[in-house]
């Protein structure tokens, strides 16, 4: 069964869409069946390498409301992550460009398979929230990639040339195509759509109802 995840790495709810699934799968009995890929979002393409100025004055812009009201908006989604085992640290956070990001996610992905996809995207999505790494950063982006087991010199190649860029370009596309305008996003076998951080149980019958109705085709 195939899952393909549309989601950035500056992006809080999908770091906790990502645990959630996680523990769904951890209860799946098809889980070694399961072939998971993370495809590429940038919730703010423009964005410069380092986001300056304060957090929470930019979610406040973003969403037109006061700076008070931003910070317990980061509270609120703050203490959801700790219920699913994260610990955010939204005053550490360093968010900015992610295009190089998402290169690396799709290095890792031709290089390692999903396994190392989905470890270095658990890493980055650490960086951002918990670490307080400057996720634009190229040498922050090597610590990083290399954490996650790829060759420091192939990370550093990826990253002084324009290599995957082409392929993050077509995973936003094929967001646009699907009619994909927030993450995360999940897709099963190319029939279901799972939009936003799901509750674990929810997830859970998602899968089991793909995993039935596509038994048919896997014979």
């Amino acid at each position: 069964m195939k899952l393909e995840i549309w989601s950035d790495v500056v992006c809080p709810w999908c770091a906790i869409g990502r645990a959630r699934l996680q523990a769904a799968l951890s209860g799946f009995a098809h889980r070694d069946a399961v072939t998971l890929r993370w495809r590429s979002f940038e919730l703010d393409p423009a964005a410069p390498r380092e986001q300056p100025g304060d957090r929470a004055e930019h979610l406040a812009a973003k969403y037109g409301v006061s700076v008070a009201a931003a910070r317990r908006m980061e509270g609120q989604v703050t203490a959801t992550a700790a219920a699913d085992g994260l610990e955010f640290r939204f005053d550490r956070a360093r968010h900015g460009n992610t295009a190089d990001a998402h290169r690396l996610l799709h290095h890792a992905w031709e290089t390692g398979g999903a396994t190392v996809q989905d470890e270095l995207k658990g890493r980055l999505l650490r960086a951002s929230f918990t670490d307080g790494e400057p996720i634009g950063d190229p040498e922050a982006l090597v610590r990083i990639a290399v954490g996650a087991g790829l060759d420091e010199d192939g990370v550093r190649a990826v990253l002084g040339s324009d290599r995957h860029l082409d392929d993050v370009r077509a995973d936003e596309d094929l967001a646009r195509r699907l009619g994909i305008t927030s993450v995360p996003f999940l897709v099963i076998d190319d029939r279901y759509g799972v939009a936003g951080a799901q509750p674990i149980e929810a997830l859970r019958e998602v899968l089991d109802t793909a995993w039935a109705e596509g038994a048919p085709a896997r014979g």
